[in-house]
């Protein structure tokens, strides 16, 4: 449909590829409209100015300046500011169709372009403006626009008229008298709040839509609406189910014939959603600077407490008396409390909670397997393939994980009713960019990748995507609450995982459980005595560490457990003693955080030198991936400070041992 008028109705059409338009382009101008087209946004803005089209298509991807750039830019020049902006969009992400609205656009597309919806948009907002336009001039000057005035005392009927239109849009319209009492309900009103139009018809809003407390902003309206005859801003509302909404709210004073208020135009936008999601980035923000913050504490209170920790022991052999051994104790019990403590700290700053340390993945998968095995139907084959060494650690709570593969396991029962292979598997997997630009959930760096599979049933593909939701299930009822998946995802999501799920209806399923990696391995063990320690057998070892007192006490207790040691105090230093010591060093302790040249610099310049070189790391910080994320397999293994004596002699002997 087109409007009447001696004039051609002129569409801009803004896109970088103009032949990719060309159907909507072919199709507009079919129903009469003139389409322009510019190929970025400086030139739609020039041609804006000099044409003013009466409605612009803007495309959000365009070179130079994108479409949201450019709608701002448009609605700030006091020429072009009243020209409806439609944004062609393909949102990936939600935070995307926040921005859309953000811009001063009146709706938006997404692609690919149906002719349909494209035309009935245009209408939508050609007809709004138009009929915006003819009651402002109305409100401006009466006496010179007697055809405004017979038009404005059919008002509501035009409003009336347009609602076949107004109705596919996702807006709530609706009209109320000066006493509050509606008079017009469209489509969008009875989508957002419940009501249908004959439920709405005759009642009062304020009753209706508001709760007791926002009477108040309501009277500051009407005051509002009296003096401007406008007024736009956020209200909170409520639905016929009583659930609470927030929306964006424009209202028009209508008057009558002889120039006197008679009604109110209200378009309300649901941004519930959108005020939620900003919450959200808010607090993920707010986290965000609290990690940061705990992030660097934790490193320096690690530092510190780490030659604490290997001088009691070096005490310990020193002071052989009973009352010293009490006092090495009581200094051990509160080191490892501050340790916690600072693990407690940083983990919660990164949202997550529970009893989080360092955990064994091939432990943690053997307690399954010992569990299945002698629970589940013998007519299901239980496999493990989980390598005993070289296989990375995780730190997470061993309970909320254990619950993880339990619920995987159940699942891949239920689906071989009659029998089938139950497969639990492990293995060291790293996120490049690619993968991680493929899964929105995933980060760049090392994780730990355990799958569970099955060989049953599968799952549709159009159920594939609701499987985590919670209380969506496919059991019979009574058999399951829909909950186990929505748990498993959520426990993951909170370790800083992700979950994939790979499936063929009547070939099986396979959840791969992705949860980050810390190398480090720790003990829970009292300090131990000299004789519970593997001695060193001359071998020179490298210690870096920008830290004069770690430095110290790792060399003062290496060559006490039969070492030879020599120290660099950064990587350069470090880079120049291995040159000079090549042939005779065995071993390297490098911390990972090291002014000039840190930790992953360094070793990937040793791993130039010597591919074979042997590496142990060392990080003030629980679970470093930013830092070791490019490091792959070049490090043997991590030691997370504080770490004990016994740790570093346990560690060492491992990578000296390990071919």
């Amino acid at each position: 449909m087109n409007f009447n008028k001696d004039e051609k109705i002129i569409i801009l059409i803004v896109d970088d590829i103009p032949n990719s338009l060309k159907n909507i382009c072919d199709f507009l101008k079919d129903y009469g409209f003139q389409v322009l087209v510019a190929e970025d946004g400086e030139s739609a803005i020039k041609i804006a100015e000099y044409v003013l089209p009466d409605l612009i298509l803007l495309d959000v991807i365009l070179p130079r300046i994108d479409g949201f750039k450019t709608c701002q830019i448009l609605k700030n020049n006091p020429a072009t500011q009243d020209i409806p902006v439609i944004i062609l969009s393909n949102p990936t992400d939600k935070i995307s169709t926040i921005k859309v609205l953000n811009t001063g656009a009146v709706d938006y597309i997404t692609k690919p372009l149906e002719n349909q919806e494209v035309l009935a948009r245009v209408n939508i907002h050609l007809r709004l403006r138009n009929l915006t336009k003819k009651l402002t001039d109305q409100n401006i000057d009466i006496s010179k626009q007697q055809a405004a005035l017979r038009e404005c005392k059919h008002a509501e009927q035009q409003i009336r008229e347009q609602a076949a239109l107004l109705n596919i849009t996702t807006d709530a319209i609706l009209v109320q008298d000066l006493s509050n009492q509606i008079q017009f309900w469209n489509k969008g009103a009875e989508h957002l709040y419940g009501w249908t139009a004959q439920e709405a018809l005759g009642k009062n809003s304020n009753q209706l839509l508001y709760r007791k407390q926002n009477f108040c902003q309501l009277k500051n309206i009407q005051k509002t609406l009296a003096e401007s005859g406008s007024w736009q801003g956020e209200l909170h509302q409520v639905t016929k189910q009583g659930q609470e909404i927030i929306v964006a709210s424009r209202w028009t004073l209508i008057n009558d014939e002889e120039g006197q208020a008679k009604s109110i135009l209200i378009v309300n936008s649901d941004i519930t959603e959108k005020k939620q999601l900003e919450a959200q980035f808010l607090r993920a923000q707010r986290m965000e600077s609290l990690g940061i913050l705990a992030s660097g504490i934790a490193h320096d209170l690690n530092n510190a407490l780490t030659p604490i920790m290997m001088t009691m022991q070096l005490l310990e052999a020193k002071l052989p008396d009973e009352k010293s051994h009490q006092w090495l104790g009581i200094m051990e019990t509160n080191v490892k409390r501050v340790a916690d403590l600072v693990k407690q700290v940083l983990w919660f700053s990164r949202g997550s909670v529970g009893n989080f340390k360092t955990l064994q993945v091939r432990n943690l998968v053997s307690e399954i397997e010992n569990i299945i095995k002698q629970t589940f139907s013998r007519a299901i084959e239980i496999r493990i393939d989980v390598p005993t060494q070289n296989l990375w650690n995780i730190f997470g709570d061993g309970t909320q994980l254990h619950q993880v593969l339990m619920n995987l396991c159940i699942n891949a029962r239920d689906a071989m009713p009659t029998g089938g292979i139950l497969k639990i598997s492990a293995k060291n997997f790293w996120v490049d960019s690619h993968y991680a630009r493929m899964n929105i959930d995933a980060k760049l760096g090392s994780y730990i990748m355990i799958s569970v599979s099955d060989t049953g049933t599968g799952i549709p593909t159009e159920i594939v995507d609701r499987i985590f939701e919670p209380f969506f299930t496919t059991k019979e009822v009574g058999k399951g609450r829909g909950l186990g998946l929505s748990t498993v995802l959520g426990i993951i999501k909170s370790h800083g995982g992700f979950v994939n799920v790979v499936t063929e209806v009547t070939k099986g399923t396979e959840f791969q459980v992705c949860l980050p990696v810390t190398q480090t391995i720790e003990t829970d063990s009292k300090l131990c005595g000299d004789s519970e320690l593997p001695s060193g057998h001359g071998e020179l070892i490298l210690v870096v560490d920008d830290e004069d007192s770690i430095r110290e006490i790792t060399k003062t207790w290496l060559e006490q457990n039969g070492y030879k040691v020599i120290v660099a105090n950064d990587g350069i230093d470090a880079i120049a003693l291995y040159t000079k010591h090549q042939q005779e060093i065995s071993a390297l302790l490098i911390d990972m955080m090291m002014p000039h040249m840190d930790g992953p610099t360094t070793i990937n310049v040793l791993k130039k030198i010597n591919p074979d070189i042997k590496i142990i790391g060392i990080s003030g910080l629980a679970s470093n991936h930013e830092m070791i994320k490019t490091l792959g397999n070049n490090v043997k293994t991590f030691l997370s400070k504080p770490y004990t004596s016994c740790d570093l002699l346990r560690n060492l002997q491992m990578v000296l041992n390990t071919k």
